[in-house]
């Protein structure tokens, strides 16, 4: 347990058996009545973020996640295989969970992936990747001359006008941005 005047930005916790995570924690005094923690939590389980408000020093239940490193290996129906590194233990990931990291899932990638109670709750890819080019089309919708690049892994990106199908590029993952040719 830990008082809610503690909770800050990043720590996890638990409300009624559900994962939310702190995304913003300030402590609000009131010229009548009590001080209070005015929250901002997103719920691991489906990203929504609500807020909610805690009294001053209230008990709520800390949850300590568990890291693991995953490979992932192929997609398995509505499914995502990955391999558990440390145990060499396969383990099926909703595509839920995925989401739109599937943009850059290839064989072999590694990610992070976030457990509580055994449960896989969240992954997190690498910031950069090396990814190459399978298909460019036309102009794109700024006032600069680039294009858009199709990555191996079907993620799409805008790349300057001098990157060809076959090249190989630095993307991040985190903004869906071109860093450079490698």
């Amino acid at each position: 347990m830990v008082q809610s005047n503690q909770l800050s930005p990043g720590s996890t916790i638990t409300i009624h058996g559900k994962l939310f995570r702190v995304e913003s924690a300030v402590k609000v005094t009131v010229a009548k009545g009590q001080p209070f923690m005015k929250t901002k939590l997103r719920d691991l389980e489906n990203g929504h973020v609500t807020e909610k408000n805690f009294q001053l020093n209230q008990e709520v239940e800390e949850a300590s996640l568990e890291e693991r490193r995953l490979e992932f290996l192929y997609p398995e129906g509505k499914q995502y295989l990955f391999l558990d590194v440390t145990t060499l233990d396969q383990i099926l990931v909703p595509a839920g969970i995925v989401a739109k990291k599937i943009n850059y899932l290839k064989e072999g990638i590694d990610v992070k992936a976030a457990l509580y109670g055994g449960k896989i709750f969240s992954l997190e890819l690498p910031q950069y990747l090396e990814l190459m080019v399978v298909g460019i089309s036309g102009e794109s919708r700024s006032s600069t001359s680039s294009k858009i690049a199709e990555l191996e892994t079907g993620a799409k990106v805008e790349v300057p006008p001098f990157i060809e199908v076959g090249d190989i590029i630095k993307v991040d993952t985190k903004n869906d941005e071109y860093i450079q040719r490698v």
